[in-house]
């Protein structure tokens, strides 16, 4: 079941709606979905829409516009800096690092996730997973939009670009 307090904010029909995501891999559902047109630029700049689409089954916790604006406003020029890198498109840039480290190599549902508690990212780093199935949060960060089933994927709108550790 789909909750949250942003869930109002994605139409209610069409490819961006919760229904017409359900067909699409989740690079390309995500590409549909208003809350997430920054993502999918990034996604895109850092060569990773193939990678995401052809995962077989993960779990995307997705950076909403707003969570992208509020880094831009603490970093000013970061997503130009990020998006226009020379290495851009290559796996070991700094803004593959951040991407994959939003995503997870299984598919897990609010009640799984919070039953984790702890989760490996695909950049490697630890995730935490805290609240309740109906409210979680990822390494602090509130779910706005969860349980978002895409064709290879679950997908929850998350309130802030989560922070790779220090390494």
């Amino acid at each position: 079941m789909i909750f949250g307090p942003a869930c109002s904010q994605v139409p209610t029909e069409g490819p961006g709606s919760t229904q017409g995501m359900v067909n699409d891999p989740v690079a390309t559902a995500a590409s549909h979905n208003p809350l997430l047109t920054t993502l999918t630029k990034a996604a895109t700049a850092a060569n990773l829409v193939d990678t995401l689409n052809s995962a077989p089954a993960i779990t995307v916790f997705a950076p909403a516009d707003p969570a992208f604006a509020a880094l831009e406003t603490q970093h000013p020029r970061i997503l130009k800096q990020l998006t226009t890198a020379p290495d851009v498109a290559s796996p070991n840039s700094q803004l593959a690092k951040i991407l994959t480290y939003h995503v997870v190599g299984t598919r897990y549902d609010a009640a799984g996730l919070v039953q984790a508690r702890t989760l490996d990212s695909l950049e490697g780093a630890k995730l935490k997973i805290g609240g309740t199935a109906a409210a979680p949060t990822v390494n602090g960060a509130p779910v706005l939009c969860g349980n978002i089933p895409t064709k290879n994927a679950t997908v929850f709108v998350i309130g802030q670009v989560l922070s790779l550790p220090a390494s």
